[in-house]
């Protein structure tokens, strides 16, 4: 295909919900400012750069122009790219594995369009409570919202924080609820952190990971915190506040 043809193959008009592109004011309302990393130089996966810092009308997540205005410029740009003449890096911002263009929305487009696996930028790293994944959608940011809320209350170890991964707001209240009533149990039995950092540490080690352990046959492909949120929900349902003996068969019975 040519690059006429790309242009007019990229031009979409709108962004249905799915393909609506996240902007990074909003990611970081939902994922909670953490402190910056610095700034570097190098090669991005083009596939991961799916958010925007200003232009959330003009492009969707895939980085299709949605703005017959912008056509002739795509197209300049394109035969630019296409003779292999070298064009200045972009301009990018990271959260996890996810990148927001601050400049640069016109090649990162065309990159796609051409196919390029990488793009050369100059990227400012952010950090957040919650970490951004690549597949991340506006969809997803009222979950991962209240991800930030749960991770404020227990502070997991990076480590566990970038397989985090729950749909409903609602999971995450619980999970943190099931949290802090472990914690005061074991307050009451004498023991004691020195921050909820430490104590988020044990809750994982000692209460998660066994039940991860015991259940993981069961479901090799379910991420941990799903399958820790699935078994708390079966306890739930029982009203209990121990593990149950018969928790596998339930499981099973619940998951089958």
């Amino acid at each position: 295909m040519g690059v006429l043809a790309r242009v007019r193959a990229a031009i979409t008009g709108r962004a249905s919900d799915q393909h609506a592109i996240v902007t990074l004011d909003d990611a970081l309302a939902a994922l909670g400012h953490d402190g910056f990393m610095g700034r570097t130089h190098r090669q991005v996966p083009v596939g991961n750069v799916v958010g925007t810092a200003a232009r959330s009308t003009d492009f969707d997540r895939d980085f299709r122009p949605l703005n017959g205005a912008l056509a002739e410029r795509w197209r300049r740009l394109a035969q630019v790219m296409e003779s292999g003449a070298d064009l200045p890096p972009v301009e990018l911002i990271q959260l996890g594995e996810m990148y927001f263009v601050r400049d640069g929305h016109h090649r990162v487009s065309v990159a796609r369009a051409l196919g390029r696996p990488t793009i050369a930028a100059d990227v400012r790293r952010i950090c957040t409570i919650a970490f951004a994944e690549a597949c991340l959608r506006l969809a997803h940011l009222p979950s991962k919202a209240a991800e930030r809320v749960f991770l404020q209350r227990i502070p997991l170890p990076d480590e566990v924080r970038t397989r985090l991964w729950l749909e409903r707001k609602v999971d995450w209240a619980r999970l943190g609820d099931a949290a802090e009533s472990w914690a005061f149990r074991q307050l009451n039995e004498g023991r004691r952190f020195a921050d909820r950092t430490q104590l988020a540490s044990a809750w994982w080690e000692e209460e998660v990971t066994p039940i991860l352990e015991l259940l993981r046959p069961i479901s090799p492909e379910t991420r941990d915190v799903q399958l820790y949120s699935a078994a708390l929900m079966i306890r739930d349902r029982l009203g209990a506040t121990e593990w149950p003996p018969e928790l596998v068969s339930l499981f099973r019975c619940y998951n089958p």
